[in-house]
């Protein structure tokens, strides 16, 4: 398909395995460092993916030594403000794709993934770590404080954590990103990509039509009061209800018999 065609992207490596996407980031020799170019490719192909009904979800993962150096500081020197309001602005499009699509995200990170990087793996609805995983926001380090990233980041983990991380620029291990909340599981080196890829797997099993529903009301209910979180949250699940998949998964549940999703 289309959406997958490596040949149109210079900086990601796309590729459709079963109902899966596989996107890297392919800037190895800046350890895949966020250039302007690079996060619209990223974001060119998310949209492509979200509007696709053959893809259930996506891994992003890096190639090369590390995840994700973060912003390309080769580009931001000597610019003025509306290149960088310009630049965060394709950052933040990012940022916000990888939640609006209806397929989840995993981030499967090997190295290290700082500042926007980290940003990257804190946006991610999931993330599968290496145990040589490590992870910071150290732009306080080089007088330019992490403050996009820190949005990410202050939502995936506690408020103390975040502020130990953009205050002091140093690193967590995996370990420590797992206990704050920044990762879902830590793995092997050898084994990261077997089991990033039998946690899309598990995914993909569910009707898409139905994640994606569970995936946009989970972010908007966030923010919500909780009598508000729960009047659209009954809408949502009234509504999901309704829907072809619903109705065959309860009736398969109580036939006893494996679904067969339409996705829709």
């Amino acid at each position: 398909m289309t959406l997958v065609r490596a040949e149109n992207y210079r900086h990601i490596l796309p590729r459709l395995d079963g109902r899966v996407a596989v996107v890297s980031m392919n800037r190895p020799e800046r350890r895949n460092a966020l250039s302007e170019e690079h996060m619209r490719e990223l974001t060119d192909f998310l949209k492509a993916v979200g509007g696709s009904r053959e893809v259930s979800v996506v891994i992003l993962k890096g190639e090369g030594p590390a995840f994700c150096a973060g912003h390309d500081l080769s580009e931001m020197v000597d610019r003025d403000i509306s290149f960088y309001r310009h630049l965060f602005d394709v950052c933040t499009e990012l940022m916000e794709t990888i939640q609006a699509i209806p397929q989840p995200v995993i981030a499967q990170v090997h190295g290290m993934a700082t500042a926007a990087g980290c940003q990257l793996v804190a946006t991610c609805d999931l993330a599968v770590a290496s145990e040589e995983a490590r992870f910071a926001t150290p732009g306080v380090k080089i007088g330019l404080f992490c403050s996009t990233p820190m949005v990410a980041l202050s939502r995936a983990v506690g408020r103390k954590k975040a502020m130990e991380m953009l205050l002091t620029g140093e690193p967590l291990t995996a370990r420590e990103a797992l206990a704050a909340g920044l990762v879902n599981r830590v793995v092997p080196a050898e084994r990261l990509e077997e089991e990033t890829r039998a946690l899309a797997e598990k995914i993909a099993e569910a009707s898409a039509f139905t994640v994606g529903i569970g995936k946009q009301a989970f972010y908007r209910q966030l923010e919500m009061p909780q009598p508000q979180a729960y009047a659209y949250a009954k809408e949502v699940m009234s509504l999901n209800a309704t829907a072809a998949d619903a109705q065959e998964g309860m009736c398969a549940f109580l036939e006893k018999r494996s679904p067969r999703w339409r996705h829709r």
